[in-house]
């Protein structure tokens, strides 16, 4: 028996990287998933053959998180397809770093639409199918190790992660009576389409990995293992919690000071 089975869920920007490894692992532990994607079709397509080789079934959706609309109509084809869903991981995001003074209004706005209201439109949705079927359910919110540290020059994506931190936590105790569980993992430097440059550069390597004990960039299936977990009734106890999955990044902060 796997950990999901018949659970129906959605993963935002699953075509890549963390959303695409959760997806294949949810639908090998008997998951139904729906692939979410916002430029990359071929990633999505590709996504979903993965899931059907694992043994599992899906659909793919596009998707603008940043658009209360193309929500809705995720949700309403979710519903309409596959039934009301159980569980809702919160995975699509973008990094956005720039100085300061030289941050525009647009970009800031784009990093917060992106990475703290996307993820609201999108419980919001989902908390309201859940209500109509009588509760239950889970919610999974992908931070950043900088919903808790700082980092310069990347004042837009601390606000928004350490925005959807809180909006974890506060959602954990509005919807405990409902039992919807939500948590949150925080990933330090994991190989992903959206930091694989400074992954690969030697340069970049050598200046980033003295700070991560374990002296790697982690895998988006290791992210995939600890939502499983998460996700699953064996976890049906924890709610409001902030996961950190960083080959120890945090606790190296401030070393040599």
């Amino acid at each position: 028996m796997g950990k999901l089975n018949d659970r129906i869920v959605i993963i935002t920007g699953s075509d890549s990287g963390m959303g695409q490894a959760m997806a294949v692992a949810f639908a090998g532990a008997g998951a139904t998933v729906a692939v979410t994607y916002h430029s990359d079709q071929d990633g999505a397509q590709k996504t979903l053959q993965q899931i059907e080789q694992a043994g599992g079934r899906g659909l793919i959706q596009h998707l603008n998180v940043t658009d209360e609309i193309s929500v809705a109509e995720l949700f309403d084809r979710v519903g309409n397809e596959l039934g009301a869903p159980d569980i809702l991981v919160n995975n699509a995001g973008v990094g956005m770093s720039s100085p300061i003074d030289q941050l525009s209004s647009e970009d800031f706005d784009k990093a917060l639409k992106t990475d703290l209201y996307g993820p609201f439109y999108c419980a919001r949705e989902f908390v309201r199918r859940r209500k109509a079927v009588g509760g239950g359910g889970k919610i999974l919110n992908i931070t950043s190790v900088h919903d808790a540290i700082p980092s310069p020059g990347n004042v837009a994506y601390g606000a928004a992660k350490g925005g959807l931190l809180l909006m974890t936590r506060s959602l954990a105790l509005e919807l405990a009576p409902l039992g919807i569980n939500v948590n949150a993992i925080a990933p330090g430097l994991i190989r992903t389409p959206m930091t694989r440059q400074r992954v690969d550069d030697p340069q970049k390597r050598e200046q980033e990995m003295p700070n991560i004990p374990f002296k790697r960039a982690g895998k988006p299936e290791e992210v995939a293992e600890l939502a499983l977990y998460l996700l699953s009734p064996a976890a049906d106890y924890i709610t409001g919690q902030d996961f950190v999955i960083d080959g120890g990044l945090e606790m190296n902060w401030g070393q040599g000071a």
